[in-house]
């Protein structure tokens, strides 16, 4: 199973009890839920309530990274962000994530106390960022990804997109090793719909134990994406929520340690019920 993901200098053992990060979008134009949580309040409230159904992580970004999603400047960004992480921040003490490609976002958002840096580049997108990551003890979400998310499902090609994918991971842990950056910080994301076909996710999720690297614990994205409903054919977006159920069950019978999705419940209890089976019921009624 997963290993040890190290956030803020402290170790969290995945190998027994998988996390689950839930989503936060505060965008107005995110393909999951269209803008219904840009208001900073909603946003809050929606992470607290996200809480209280037991999120490990709460996953908070200002940019949409929708296939064909345009970008948003920094100050928009921060605008949209720092509000909701402060309110976070003073009322619970939940593990918090900045979903950000940008450094001077990053650097902000780590100012008011955000614990994880999750970047959908996989730290390569702005060459500041891995200042940032130096300059701070942060957990780190390394994904993978073909192009630009306005770019990115424009005819995603690969020779082999297990050996591609997997290549990436060990290539990034290298550079950023070398950059004095523990490998124990690092969480790996394939990037689930991230300039990739349907087909290319269905080989990644048949390879998942391929793609781990040494003891570096998976994160999985799959919540609500297109692909969920052209594989149980559907086009109703709340179709997606139980197929998510049972990929989360999947991931973390293959060994992913973090899931990341929008409806925490159901999601938490799938992940809990695999490691009951796979550890065994320690006491029963």
């Amino acid at each position: 199973m997963a290993g040890i993901w190290r956030i803020g200098g402290k170790d969290w053992d995945l190998t027994e009890r998988g996390m689950v990060m839930g989503i936060v979008n505060v965008t107005p134009d995110s393909f999951s839920d269209g803008g219904r949580y840009l208001d900073a309040q909603l946003a809050i409230d929606l992470g607290l309530r996200l809480l209280a159904e037991g999120a490990d992580i709460l996953d908070i970004g200002g940019e949409s990274t929708r296939p064909g999603a345009a970008s948003v400047d920094a100050e928009e960004e921060m605008r949209r962000v720092l509000p909701v992480i402060r309110a976070l921040k003073k009322e619970t003490n939940a593990l918090l994530s900045i979903d950000t490609m940008k450094a001077s976002v990053a650097r902000a958002a780590v100012a008011e106390g955000v614990h994880i840096i999750n970047d959908v580049t996989g730290l390569t997108g702005d060459p500041a960022m891995l200042s940032v990551a130096q300059e701070t003890d942060v957990g780190l979400v390394v994904m993978h990804m073909q192009g630009t998310p306005k770019t990115m499902q424009v005819s995603p090609e690969y020779g082999d997109v297990t050996a591609d994918v997997r290549g990436f991971f060990l290539d990034r842990l290298e550079c950023l090793e070398a950059a004095g950056i523990v490998p124990r910080r690092i969480a790996l994301d394939p990037g689930f719909g991230f300039g990739k076909t349907p087909e290319h996710n269905r080989t990644l999720l048949r390879a998942l134990e391929q793609l781990r690297v040494g003891d570096r614990p998976l994160l999985i994205g799959l919540s609500r994406k297109s692909m969920l409903g052209k594989w149980v054919g559907s086009t109703d977006l709340t179709d997606r929520d139980w197929p998510t159920v049972a990929l989360t069950a999947w991931a973390r019978d293959r060994g992913a340690g973090i899931i990341r999705v929008h409806d925490v419940r159901p999601n938490i209890h799938a992940m809990r019920m695999t490691e009951a089976i796979r550890g065994g019921v320690k006491s029963e009624a």
